[in-house]
């Protein structure tokens, strides 16, 4: 009744303004509506995401993250592209934290002091830093914008959100079911093509561009699932569900035919059972010095057999597995060969400053070599970047872009091997050792590809960290936990 009592106040002057908005807001949108312009009636809904995000961020954030596995790109050309709906919300909660940031005082000192966070805002501020110095500034500071909307939405805020830590369930959730969707809409589409392995190339598309980011993103999330699956503090009926999604994400992981995405859970499985069984790391340091040992004594013999291995991508299973050494005529091999050797030769050009964030792909074609090119290589920059999450830092930011990338990964390891050896919590062992695995397969992909320009995989790659970091510092004891709680049932 208030409400409408408000409205129908003829003498009221904030009634009058109201009318007097529509009216103009109808005007103005009536006239762009004849010169075809038709983005005018998404004003309201922005205003009013706004509105909802300065009221309660953490929805806003939900809703985004549940979004990003079944998020849809629109291309504008060869170099430009938007992610609908996620990255014009991501911006907006970036402007909110910031101005909530200003305005509300600073952020969380147990979050912004941990060694994790640092070499975060390091990697953040270096990132600015070159932006400035870029050969290609625009396209640079575009660059570190997205990368900063990633992480605030995914690092800065979800690691409040994760002061409960039934948030930390409750968010992995949000991604995995989506994603599953996603995964389970692919197998159908197999099927649908015959069982025709032809289309596991692009089956998950419209929802991911292509099978090298969809394997990467599934990969991260098997371990998590792995581990929700025998967790102990979760009731049987929710470790059975967490196995049937387990099921649906390996399936996933066979049916997105990545050799990159298949190697890295492996190996990752491998690390798995260093943490299971406590092995050394005594040991562990000792073989990896006897394997490189070993490799260097026995290099001939190696090369010699893979320069023989001439077995090129293919249709069976166990071939294109088996194609993963091949670098005598594989294209994708030898086309990422081409790719770092760029990247090592832009590094050498500029070891200090680099070309500039998001700039590998425009200025990598003169240090291409004759004798390097494939028949899909290009000058244009088409097929992605450097193929690598270290190499391309290293040619694009310098060789403290790589080193703060490095930093992020080791302190991110040794914060979570702290977590499943030391914490008194058994969900914090099981959480921090099932994200770190799932990290893992992404850290070891990073050798091979680099999606973290996407929120495909930014949203997972942050999320995680930022789980890691959470773990630590509000719930690595029973004490901690305790004081957590009382307050946020308030």
């Amino acid at each position: 009744m208030n409400a409408l009592k408000f409205l129908t106040d003829k003498n009221n002057w904030s009634v009058r303004w109201f009318y007097g908005l529509i009216a103009a807001f109808i005007a103005v949108n009536s006239y762009l509506l004849t010169q075809e312009f038709y983005l005018l009636p998404l004003l309201p809904l922005v205003v009013l995401i706004l509105f909802s995000a300065l009221v309660s961020l953490d929805k806003l954030v939900y809703f985004i993250l549940f979004f990003v596995p079944l998020s849809l790109t629109v291309e504008f050309n060869e170099f430009a592209a938007l992610t609908l709906p996620t990255e014009p919300l991501l911006f907006g909660v970036m402007l909110v934290f910031f101005f909530k940031l200003i305005f509300e005082g600073g952020f969380d000192k147990k979050i912004t002091t941990h060694p994790v966070t640092i070499f975060i805002i390091c990697h953040l501020v270096w990132m600015c830093i070159t932006s400035l110095t870029s050969s290609m500034p625009l396209v640079s500071i575009k660059f570190t914008i997205a990368r900063l909307w990633f992480v605030v939405s995914f690092y800065f805020v979800a690691s409040q959100i994760f002061k409960k830590q039934k948030n930390i369930r409750f968010w992995i959730w949000l991604f995995t079911i989506p994603l599953s969707i996603v995964i389970i809409y692919s197998v159908i589409q197999f099927f649908n093509f015959n069982i025709d392995k032809n289309a596991l190339y692009w089956v998950m598309q419209p929802f991911f561009k292509d099978h090298t980011i969809y394997g990467a993103v599934i990969a991260m999330m098997l371990p998590v699932m792995f581990v929700f699956s025998f967790d102990k503090s979760y009731p049987p009926s929710y470790r059975l569900y967490s196995f049937g999604f387990f099921l649906v994400i390996l399936i996933g992981i066979v049916v997105s035919y990545t050799r990159a995405a298949w190697l890295s859970v492996a190996a990752a499985y491998c690390i798995y059972l260093i943490y299971l069984f406590k092995v050394d790391w005594k040991l562990i340091v000792a073989g990896f010095f006897i394997v490189v040992a070993t490799l260097f004594y026995f290099k001939d013999d190696i090369l010699l057999k893979i320069e023989r291995n001439k077995q090129s991508s293919s249709k069976d299973l166990g071939e294109h597995l088996q194609s993963v050494s091949n670098i005598k005529n594989d294209a994708s091999n030898l086309e990422r060969i081409n790719r770092w050797s760029s990247a090592l030769r832009m590094f050498e050009k500029k070891p200090f400053l680099g070309f500039g964030p998001g700039t590998y792909r425009f200025k990598y074609a003169p240090y291409q070599r004759s004798y390097e090119l494939t028949y899909v290589s290009t000058n244009a920059g088409k097929l992605g970047n450097a193929h690598s999450e270290y190499l391309g830092p290293l040619a694009e930011q310098g060789v403290l872009g790589t080193l703060f990338m490095l930093g992020i990964i080791i302190s991110t390891i040794v914060t979570a091997t702290r977590l499943y050896y030391y914490s008194k919590s058994t969900e914090v062992k099981y959480l921090s050792i099932g994200i770190l695995i799932g990290l893992f397969t992404y850290f070891l992909h990073g050798f091979l590809n680099n999606f973290l320009d996407q929120d495909k995989a930014s949203a997972p790659f942050w999320s995680m960290i930022a789980i890691i970091v959470a773990l630590d510092v509000y719930h690595n004891s029973n004490e901690k936990q305790e004081e957590l709680e009382e307050p946020a049932s308030q």
